[in-house]
């Protein structure tokens, strides 16, 4: 099985402009996750996708591998299509978020590994949530699975609702996941949902991945113990450069 990992990495950003390029203790943001990513040894090769000659440029100079994309993809599921079909000799290709300089390489093999099943379609990771406050956030969208180990919706707010519960007593009556966002896809299916139109739930909860589900494509979930650290604003990266230097 050949998998490809790409690295969506686009300049702007209306809460973090030039985020890729952001110094972390020595290195840019974008140079810490490519050096992550190369670490999987599950991951045939790794490309930068960018559309911005700034990050292209950078990852190049650092000996990375890169590619320039088109302008108008409305989101890295996009992106990762377009370089897919340059690069048709892959079977599988792993979406791997830009903003997580600190991402596991185990993470990606665990999500790898969902392909050794040759049914698997899309897969993700999800994480048990371990606190009310994470419960709650809705920033941190959480998963609904079956008995087969797939996604059945992704929602920002807590689901199931426990009724004749109070709140904060939920986490002790079901056991609740997070999404971690980073996502396998086979090739074929790839070039599939991004020809799909937006959806109503997709709308509804500005998910991506409830379009997919909703036109009946099948994610398959693994269960990770290890966290991500994504970096949104600069207050979050100022949070991780005083904990390295801590």
């Amino acid at each position: 099985m050949q998998v490809l990992g790409i690295i969506p990495a686009r300049y702007a950003s209306t809460r973090f402009p030039g985020k890729p390029l952001v110094d972390i203790a020595g290195k840019s943001m974008i140079q810490r996750v490519y050096a992550q990513a190369k670490k999987c040894v599950h991951l045939t090769e790794v490309i930068v996708a960018t559309d911005d000659t700034r990050i292209y440029d950078h990852v190049v100079g650092f000996g990375g591998n890169a590619i320039m994309t088109l302008p108008d993809h409305q989101s890295g599921t996009d992106r990762c299509a377009e370089v897919a079909r340059q690069h048709p000799q892959y079977n599988v290709i792993i979406n791997i978020q830009g903003d997580e300089p600190f991402i596991d390489p185990e993470q990606i093999s665990k999500l790898a590994a969902c392909f050794n099943n040759p049914d698997t379609e899309i897969a993700t990771l999800i994480k048990r949530v371990a606190t009310e406050q994470e419960l709650f956030n809705v920033n941190s969208p959480k998963v609904v699975i079956n008995k087969l180990s797939e996604a059945i919706y992704f929602s920002r707010s807590p689901l199931p609702h426990i009724r004749g519960q109070e709140q904060k007593d939920w986490l002790s009556c079901f056991t609740y996941f997070k999404h971690i966002g980073i996502y396998g896809y086979r090739a074929d299916i790839l070039q599939q949902i991004t020809t799909l139109p937006i959806s109503s739930l997709e709308k509804a909860e500005s998910l991506e991945q409830l379009r997919w589900i909703e036109n009946g494509y099948r994610i398959t979930v693994a269960e990770t113990e290890l966290e991500t650290h994504a970096i949104d604003t600069p207050e979050d990266l100022e949070k991780v450069i005083s904990q390295i230097s801590e």
